[in-house]
């Protein structure tokens, strides 16, 4: 395994590892807070769609 290849696997371990923070984090406020549904669904979606943006552009750069 090259440097580079241990730098990139790193970096994006070390992302997803934020994502799940993050995600626990919200999980916790929300469940805590007096959050209407239509509030909880948005909270998620958008959490989904950063996911899957970052997914998308490393997809992107592995196939580009």
């Amino acid at each position: 395994m090259t440097f580079e290849q241990f730098e990139a696997l790193s970096f994006y371990l070390g992302i997803s590892g934020l994502f799940v923070l993050i995600a626990l984090a919200i999980k916790d406020i929300l469940s805590k807070g007096d959050v209407p549904v239509y509030g909880k669904v948005m909270v998620w979606l958008v959490l989904f769609l950063g996911c899957a943006g970052f997914l998308v552009k490393g997809l992107i750069q592995v196939f580009f």
